[in-house]
């Protein structure tokens, strides 16, 4: 396997951030068409692991065969991850600012139900409201129809990655400040989440941002986020990097790893047949998918291609694994840690101008930055004059 060469210079904002856009979008795709599967399936029936793009998993057969009918996951078609985080950025871009619960229901409901936009796996114009499942759809029920308040709404809806899985534009916007970005995603979070689904929305963001951070590393990306996770969110991530400090190679960190989250995972072994106490609220449990991201960050050493393929390969909801892994990698080493070729077969076959996102969302996120620095000097003004202290 190839590695991808990091840049030699440390690359700016707007790389890192067209890097992470494009890194996740990447992982989504080549994780979409194995989803759900073990690693043992996924290599029974690929002929050997993944090291690519791949077609369906039951062929020409995609529109009819159980589970996943009718959507054509595969050929490089992103999946509902990377449509909810393009929806975020969309709400970004309107807000120009900070987002809260309330911009969820003022801004990214409406979009779910109003705006129509590619949708790669139905091969058609719909609304994403009609590609979501019912995790997302939650938003919807509880906030447009139920006038719910934004910030409970989450409450009530089954606990598991959905919120995590977009969260990435919050950690760029917040770029090298983790607790911000921890404690964005979490007020956002809680129009969707509760429980460790929200807790791993607010530690992905923070990795996100962590990983932005000049001179950062996997395992300084890793320290960043055990230094803001609770529960067992905390646990589940301090478990999986131990095992994966391990490992170089994903091939043998696949069956440790999932050893390692399985006390803290809900769902149980067979994926697509949960456990009755599964998706749960719980102080004990933690989603499986960004413990194992992050650990395969860490067995990957920050390489594109292993980190991404890891997570691709281990299975079980690996898009959203391969998802939250690539925003990571691309927030560390920038555009160029994502192999072009595939970026580029992502892009025509999802139909998607998977560069017009990352423009718009770096033009917010320096907007926003000059928004904080004059709330910042403000506030060490009005705190110099209440108590006679001297600005530094």
């Amino acid at each position: 396997m190839t590695p991808t060469t990091p840049p030699a210079v440390t690359p700016a904002l707007d790389d890192r951030i067209t890097g992470s856009l494009l890194g996740a979008a990447v992982g989504d795709a080549l994780g979409g068409p194995v989803e759900g599967y073990t690693p043992q399936q996924i290599l029974e029936r690929h002929g050997g692991r993944v090291t690519g793009i791949v077609g369906p998993w039951n062929g020409a057969e995609w529109r009819t065969a159980r589970p996943i009918a009718p959507y054509h996951k595969g050929d490089g078609h992103v999946t509902d991850d990377t449509l909810m985080t393009h929806a975020l950025i969309r709400v970004y871009e309107k807000v120009r600012g900070h987002l809260d619960a309330y911009a969820v229901a003022d801004h990214l409901v409406p979009d779910l139900m109003g705006n129509p936009v590619w949708i790669p796996e139905l091969e058609a114009e719909a609304l994403p409201l009609q590609r979501i499942f019912l995790a997302e759809k939650w938003l919807v029920t509880r906030i447009h129809y139920g006038h719910v308040d934004p910030r409970e709404a989450g409450s009530g809806n089954i606990v598991n990655c959905g919120a995590a899985m977009y969260m990435a534009p919050v950690g760029l916007v917040n770029a090298a400040h983790p607790e911000a970005a921890y404690a964005e995603a979490l007020d956002l979070a809680g129009a969707h989440q509760s429980s460790y689904g929200r807790e791993a929305a607010g530690v992905f963001a923070a990795a996100v941002a962590a990983a932005c951070a000049p001179g950062a590393t996997p395992a300084s990306v890793v320290d960043a986020a055990l230094s803001l996770a609770k529960d067992g969110t905390l646990a589940a991530i301090e478990a999986v990097a131990e095992e994966a400090s391990r490992h170089r190679d994903f091939e043998s960190a696949l069956t440790p790893l999932r050893k390692a989250v399985a006390p803290f995972d809900s769902v149980g072994p067979a994926y697509r047949s949960p456990s009755l106490g599964a998706r749960r609220p719980s102080r004990l449990h933690a989603i499986e998918e960004l413990p194992i991201a992050l650990g395969m960050l860490l067995v990957g050493e920050g390489d594109y291609r292993r980190t991404v393929l890891g997570s691709v390969n281990y299975g079980r909801d690996c898009d959203s694994i391969a998802t939250m892994a690539g925003a990571i990698v691309g927030a560390l080493h920038g555009e160029q840690a994502v192999p072009a070729e595939w970026a580029k077969q992502v892009a025509e076959a999802s139909r998607l101008d998977l560069h017009a996102p990352a423009r718009a969302l770096t033009e917010v996120t320096h907007e926003i930055f000059a928004q904080d620095g004059k709330r910042r000097r403000a506030h060490e003004q009005a705190f110099a004059t209440l108590t006679g202290a001297a600005i530094r």
